[in-house]
């Protein structure tokens, strides 16, 4: 759901450096906010402050933020340290084939391009049937 940025409350964080934003916040200017922050009912911040930031910085009036039920201010400690342990970065393995991949993708060879039109054809004549 969207919600204001104004209507949000950030209360004690148990990150206290939101470090540089300038990559997240022109990710987010490109694609969008992939990932909504977390919110409880009364719109205190759970989990998301650098992306709450970088909209912030952006001028956005309003996010997309899920909310959640939390007994006590417990629950929500629980919830922002467990939404920052649980990410798993890429190996330096798995981001170079990635990044190549991606490379790839937006700059493909002629034959690539020629199997793309192939393949969407494909693709079409199928729907039709």
């Amino acid at each position: 759901m969207q919600i204001p940025i104004k209507s949000i409350t950030v209360k004690h964080r148990a990150r206290s450096s939101l470090g540089d934003l300038a990559s997240l916040r022109e990710s987010m200017r490109e694609l969008g906010l992939l990932n909504p922050i977390v919110v409880t009912e009364r719109h205190e911040l759970v989990a998301g402050h650098r992306r709450l930031a970088a909209a912030q910085q952006l001028g956005w009036e309003t996010i997309e933020a899920t909310v959640v039920k939390a007994r006590d201010e417990a629950d929500l400690l629980a919830m922002e340290i467990d939404e920052n342990l649980q990410r798993l970065d890429f190996s330096p393995e798995e981001l170079a084939r990635a990044q190549r991949r991606l490379e790839k993708l937006r700059h493909p060879t002629l034959l690539g391009k020629l199997f793309r039109i192939l393949r969407r054809f494909i693709r079409w004549l199928f729907e039709k049937t």
